[in-house]
């Protein structure tokens, strides 16, 4: 895997991969959130933020990919990692198998591919504004591109807090959770992401396709 920063390749490896869940900063937006999810037969998180370790194979820079079956959806988040002592922000997309998450949601976390961008910003340069910064989700449906989520970082916690709860180190990345989903938690066949700094009219994109594979017994 590589990422770039600043225009320069980084090669990487990453041996870790957490995805941080919960995370909303106002507790009526995570109420909202766990209402949603329990609409899906979701149980309630045992403590909130929680820290799922998954595979760090599921990580994948790719422009599609296969899951089991019709009941998965991605939802943008931004992405920590750490490379060599520096902390650097990204985008990722946490693909989740929404009828195994009603069973077990660190199952369902563990079933998916979970897409991430290219590029990287370093933290430093973009943490004094990170409330700023915009996410934005939109989904293939019926034929057209729909906006499936959008909202601020405002809405998360903050990104230093959560790495520092979870002991972020070097060849780890961490998804850092997500915003509602505008129209309910639901599949696509295609998304497109974006992480952009109105201050500095930069984005991180990311974009990718769903191929199904049958459900056979």
């Amino acid at each position: 895997m590589r990422f770039v920063v600043d225009e320069t390749e980084i090669p990487a490896r990453i041996t870790s991969l957490v995805i941080a869940g919960w995370t909303g900063r106002d507790p009526a937006a995570v109420r909202h959130h766990v209402d949603e999810l329990a609409a899906l037969g979701v149980a309630p998180p045992s403590e909130v933020p929680l820290y799922y370790r998954v595979s760090s194979s599921l990580l994948v820079q790719s422009s599609g990919i296969e899951v089991l079956g019709t009941a998965t959806s991605g939802e943008v988040e931004p992405v920590l990692v750490r490379l060599g002592g520096a902390l650097y922000l990204g985008i990722g997309s946490d693909h989740t198998d929404r009828e195994l998450e009603a069973v077990s949601v660190a199952a369902s976390k563990q079933a998916c591919p979970k897409p991430v961008g290219e590029t990287l910003w370093r933290f430093e340069e973009v943490e004094a504004r990170l409330d700023d910064l915009v996410l934005t989700c939109a989904i293939e449906e019926d034929g057209r591109w729909t906006t499936y989520q959008q909202g601020t970082l405002a809405g998360i916690r903050p990104l230093a807090e959560l790495a520092r709860a979870a002991g972020l180190s070097d060849n780890q990345a961490m998804f850092c959770g997500t915003l509602g989903a505008i129209g309910g938690v639901r599949p696509a066949g295609a998304y497109r992401m974006s992480l952009t700094d109105p201050a500095s009219g930069r984005s991180l994109g990311l974009s990718y396709t769903v191929r199904t594979l049958p459900v056979v017994s």
